[in-house]
């Protein structure tokens, strides 16, 4: 469901309205009276459609159309609590997103759903609810912790990645969410080659070939040969060489001013790259948006279950107008049952 008082109910209840066809087999985890109210919110001056209730995953395979199928979180069973302000940070509100996460994930790691398409949660709300969940700054880092736990492993044996996508542009990132000043400590040749490894095997499986990376250089022109910075020529560099030993596809580190539009794909023209590989989180970003939030989808690479989301956040600003736009979660729904049927 994502956090209650940003855009993720509403997204959903507009995504299961607009898209029937691609919402076919989904359901909802999170708080009943929460998506009443998005449904209400959808509708406008039109009857709102029904919320089914669901008591098991199995049930929304047989949910009449015309229904926002709805299993309502262990806790808030029989429950009957008012949902929380839009637009305002709070405990609950993240206390909610975080669960729904949770019940979600463990469901995908047991197989009894075939994927997990998470709404935005915002990270602040995840602190303040405190306990297990504050020491997560997003979805990425919980569902790692949770899937190592599963497999009963370290999280630091079950390496994922990010990779924001939309129908022009891949972007892999080596560091998520840090600082910038951390982000850059983070280059280092083994991030910079596992993260070259991750992108070659997912990208494997959804290709059926090897895929092309384009590797931007961390500092501007690429360093121009150590005049800017000597992370290319000392980190960089030599972990492309080691991943290219092992069948990788892997440019040089290039100018990360012009790589992106080298990997750009536009109508009959494919780009020279299917993914690049970016070295934090805004080099990689901020191009990916620039071609349409309304398009990018966000996936989560290295873990043994499929998730996707929309690449934008909570937009409490608009939360509860009515104005949120669904389509990039729709295509994130659309992306999950093709990398579920890509084997990824």
């Amino acid at each position: 469901m994502g956090d209650a008082a940003g855009i993720g109910p509403e997204i959903i209840a507009r995504a299961f309205q607009t898209a029937p066809q691609d919402c076919a087999g989904c359901f909802v985890v999170g708080d009943v009276a929460t998506l009443r109210r998005a449904a209400k919110v959808v509708a406008g001056q039109r009857i709102p459609w029904p919320v089914a209730v669901l008591s098991e995953a199995h049930e929304a395979l047989h949910c009449p159309p015309g229904c926002l199928p709805v299993l309502p979180l262990a806790s808030a069973r029989g429950q009957s609590v008012a949902p929380v302000p839009f637009g305002a940070l709070s405990a609950r509100a993240g206390q909610m997103a975080g669960d729904a996460v949770v019940w979600a994930a463990q469901a995908a790691l047991k197989g009894e759903v075939a994927a997990l398409v998470t709404a935005p949660l915002n990270k602040a709300a995840l602190a303040m609810a405190g306990g297990w969940l504050a020491g997560f700054p997003g979805h990425t880092e919980m569902l790692q912790a949770l899937a190592a736990a599963h497999l009963n492993t370290s999280v630091a044996q079950l390496p994922v990645r990010m990779m924001l996508a939309n129908d022009e542009l891949r972007v892999v990132l080596v560091s998520i969410h840090v600082s910038l000043r951390a982000a850059l400590a983070a280059v280092t040749f083994d991030s910079v080659l596992q993260s070259l490894l991750i992108t070659h095997r997912s990208l494997l499986a959804v290709l059926g070939r090897a895929p092309r990376i384009g590797v931007a250089g961390l500092n501007p022109h690429a360093g121009e040969g150590g005049l800017f910075g000597r992370e290319e020529i000392e980190v960089i560099g030599p972990a492309v060489a080691a991943a290219r030993a092992q069948g990788v596809l892997a440019s040089d580190p290039l100018a990360p001013d012009t790589v992106f539009m080298r990997a750009r794909a536009t109508v009959g023209q494919p780009g020279e790259f299917d993914v690049v590989l970016a070295m934090y989180h805004d080099q990689g970003l901020i191009p990916v948006k620039y071609l349409g939030v309304e398009k990018g989808v966000n996936v989560t690479l290295g873990l043994p279950l499929v998730r996707t989301s929309p690449d934008h956040g909570t937009a409490f600003d608009i939360a509860g107008t009515g104005r949120a736009d669904a389509s990039s979660l729709v295509q994130a729904i659309r992306t999950a049952r093709h990398l579920c049927a890509c084997g990824e």
